[in-house]
């Protein structure tokens, strides 16, 4: 019998980790690998005020609701679907919509905080971290959030040098230890990421051993 492959990437804020993770389900065909953004997990500040989840330190572990990660992950391992949360990145709340994630052979499993969690890192097979240099990411990050999420850029700076660098130095940099594999540039190292897609199509095609 076999079973789904786990694979988690995970990197600094704008490193290319979600560039890695397309390119690598891109590699394989359509239903043979789906991905599981962390993002998505972010717990539901609804009952705050706006300006109250402007102060929420989001580069926290603490920020995401890893138990139903975990739960979720599990599920897709028994080959059952999940409704993986849709989060609200301009208003931080939770939707009240969900998107649905059939189970596949291989589960990419995407985010900054994947790795720094033991319990997520239990259910990984295979664990990657995207390593780019400091500036190329911050100014990643700038525009995304300025084009995709709707921030102002002094909301910006301000949570990068309050929340994201200190964050990124304390959870983030030590997950460099426990990855397997360590991709330099992201998205932009098309030979690595070929190596990791040709064993992750072996995989796809024949499955783990339970």
């Amino acid at each position: 019998m076999h079973r789904p492959v786990f694979i988690g990437v995970a990197g600094g804020t704008g490193s290319g980790k979600t560039t890695v993770a397309a390119a690598l389900k891109s590699a394989l065909p359509a239903d043979r690998c789906v991905i599981v953004d962390h993002d998505a997990y972010y717990r539901d500040l609804a009952h705050l005020s706006f300006e109250d989840r402007q102060k929420v330190n989001f580069d926290d572990p603490r920020s995401l609701e890893n138990e139903l990660l975990i739960e979720h992950l599990a599920t897709l391992r028994r080959g059952e679907a999940i409704d993986k949360p849709v989060y609200n990145f301009a208003e931080h709340i939770r939707s009240d919509e969900t998107t649905r994630i059939e189970p596949a052979p291989v589960v990419i499993v995407e985010g900054i905080l994947v790795l720094s969690d033991p319990k997520i890192c239990a259910q990984l097979d295979v664990k990657v971290f995207v390593d780019t240099d400091p500036d190329v990411r911050v100014f990643r990050r700038i525009r995304r959030d300025l084009e995709e999420r709707g921030r102002s850029f002094a909301d910006i700076r301000r949570q990068y040098f309050e929340t994201v660098r200190p964050m990124h130095l304390l959870h983030v940099e030590p997950c460099r230890r426990v990855a397997d594999l360590i991709i330099p540039e992201g998205g932009e190292n098309r030979v690595a990421i070929e190596v990791v897609a040709t064993s992750l199509r072996r995989i796809a095609e024949a499955g783990l051993d339970t």
